[in-house]
């Protein structure tokens, strides 16, 4: 709903360690400077979040690259190569969904394999390469790197560079799970249709703001209980987790030194109450 004119925060605040820094009833001021600090680091490495994929496969790929050419000038030893190939392999390795280890994609596997592959496409164009990638098939490889490490995150990078030969490799295809039907559905084949699809999928989940919850300050109840109110977007990002939002909301708390609540608002605005941590 609309704020009270001279209301705290003036607009919804998403950066909830700025806003406990500068406004905790509670906090002494080396108290304040440890939440600076911890927010700082924060920030420095937000970005990073959206590069994963790229710069773990961007040092894979390199690391690889120059110890083969060393080896080929005989400046490293067979048997050197054979303990680097074994650390190797078993940094890009891919555990399948159904075996023991699997957390999903693993980014060294996914970066490596994509840097390996715009370099093929680029040296070695088929047909199929021509069709999807016209602009870089045959093309310097290290002028395409170089451009994409520049100009794109994680989400775009596969968007613009993720093969139909890479997909068949990784065995990709997508499943629907729709709650009103009892039943899965494959979703999008090994087809032209379905690499495009099976494409966008997935580098929707490299998308931040659609793996993180979007929780914002929304109230600051200054001059009454001084209670801290946190709306969650439901209609954008993760859903939450109650119990793990009860243990977040338990350590803001502590650093609010007040009241914590925090509510949901659906997708057509209607806010309602999840949880209230009290002090």
């Amino acid at each position: 709903g609309a704020r009270a004119p001279g209301g705290v925060p003036a607009e919804p605040e998403e950066n909830i360690l700025y806003f406990v820094e500068k406004h905790s009833p509670k906090l002494a001021p080396w108290q304040r400077e440890i939440v600076r600090i911890v927010r700082k680091l924060a920030q420095y490495f937000y970005p990073q979040a959206h590069t994963k994929v790229m710069n773990e496969g961007w040092a894979t790929f390199w690391h690889y690259t120059l110890i083969n050419r060393l080896h080929a000038k005989g400046l490293v030893t067979d048997g050197f190569m054979l303990e680097f190939l074994q650390s190797h392999t078993n940094v890009v390795s891919q555990h399948g969904f159904d075996q023991p280890g699997y957390g999903g994609l693993n980014p060294y596997a996914l970066g490596f394999a994509m840097m390996q592959d715009i370099r093929r496409i680029c040296e070695h164009p088929n047909a199929e390469d021509r069709c999807w990638f016209p602009d870089i098939a045959g093309g310097d490889w290290l002028k395409v790197l170089d451009f994409a490490m520049r100009n794109f995150k994680d989400e775009s990078f596969i968007a613009q560079y993720l093969s139909p030969r890479l997909m068949r490799e990784f065995h990709l295809f997508a499943v629907a799970d729709h709650a009103a039907k009892t039943q899965l559905e494959v979703d999008a084949i090994h087809n032209d249709e379905g690499y495009a699809r099976l494409r966008r999928l997935l580098a929707a989940q490299y998308r931040l703001d659609q793996r993180l919850p979007d929780i914002q300050v929304a109230g600051y109840a200054r001059d009454g209980d001084r209670s801290l109110e946190l709306r969650h977007q439901a209609r954008r990002g993760r859903p939450l987790i109650e119990d793990q939002a009860g243990e977040v909301l338990k350590h803001l708390a502590r650093l609010w030194g007040f009241t914590v609540k925090l509510q949901r608002a659906d997708a057509d605005g209607r806010v309602e109450s999840v949880q209230a941590c009290v002090i």
